[in-house]
């Protein structure tokens, strides 16, 4: 499978690329996503339009992914310009419904490949409507906004409650390629990586977005000065952290059946445990008014 790399830092693509990270996203979307997710601690992108050059020509060999803006007046220009910078692949983010998705591909009109952010309850519903488009390769899920709309307390209850496997499902029988969510390194986060690794796996997922604990060294130690003994530490980190997730990928590739079920049951466990904290830890006023997911 492939890993994601965000970044505007052509230096950075450049590394990715190097180690096999075999996509750039370069992110562009800033619409309504201030109103959403300020004050979550989620990421903000301050990705201009200008940097998917500097990344196309750092990271060549990359699949240079592009998230657009929601749809609007302005569509047809930022794709436009997206493709001339040298993206390959355009995601379009916040859709709702069947023909607003459609209204994008016919915008991208086959001149790059075109990828659906499946990240609202609407567009979740109406998934049988649109995952066969023509012009549509990929469906990716962004838990972020999804678990939200959807009333849940923790970003992976959509893959502990079945719903990410019924858009796997859907993707698989239309042939789009299928991704979700983001990853820690190994060891790290609520649900560790290596537990959502495995559920990519066991879905046919074909490409996770990594998350900022594999550049934290990077952000966190970036040479202000230049100093290339700093640049060298954080560079030699991410080596082996994404060295680590590909063999890690590598060995669970090789699980027996009983053993990727165990796997499954591991990661429902691990997740209802951290819905159950954060509900626990979130004010009543904050309580999500809805909880289905299905």
């Amino acid at each position: 499978m492939d890993w994601i790399q965000i970044t505007n830092n052509a230096e950075f693509a450049a590394l990715a690329q190097d180690c096999g990270v075999g996509r750039i996203m370069v992110d562009l979307e800033r619409l309504g996503k201030q109103a959403r997710q300020g004050g979550l601690g989620t990421f903000i992108s301050n990705h201009r339009p200008e940097d998917i050059a500097h990344v196309r020509a750092a990271a060549p060999k990359a699949d240079l992914i592009v998230r657009i803006n929601p749809l609007h007046v302005g569509s047809s220009n930022e794709i436009a310009q997206a493709i001339a910078a040298g993206a390959n692949t355009l995601m379009l983010p916040m859709f709702e419904q069947p023909d607003t998705l459609q209204t994008f591909l016919q915008l991208v009109a086959g001149r790059a490949r075109g990828m659906a952010l499946l990240e609202t309850r609407a567009a979740l519903q109406s998934l049988p409507d649109w995952a066969s488009l023509s012009g549509l390769d990929e469906i990716y899920v962004g838990l972020n906004d999804l678990h939200r709309q959807l009333g849940a307390h923790f970003m992976f209850e959509p893959l502990g409650s079945g719903v990410v496997e019924r858009v796997a499902q859907t993707a698989h029988a239309t042939g789009k390629r299928f991704g979700f969510g983001g990853i820690a390194r190994l060891d790290e986060g609520l649900l560790p990586g290596r537990v959502v690794l495995a559920e990519h796996l066991r879905l046919g997922s074909s490409s996770v977005i990594l998350s900022r604990t594999f550049n934290r060294e990077m952000v966190e130690g970036m040479p202000r000065h230049g100093h290339a003994r700093e640049g060298q530490a954080w560079q030699a980190v991410y080596r082996c952290e994404i060295a680590r997730l590909r063999h890690a990928a590598h060995v669970l590739a090789s699980r027996t059946p009983d053993e990727v079920e165990s796997d499954r049951l591991l990661a429902c466990d691990l997740i209802g445990k951290a819905a159950a904290t954060l509900s626990a830890s979130m004010p009543v006023a904050a309580q999500p008014t809805h909880a289905s997911t299905a």
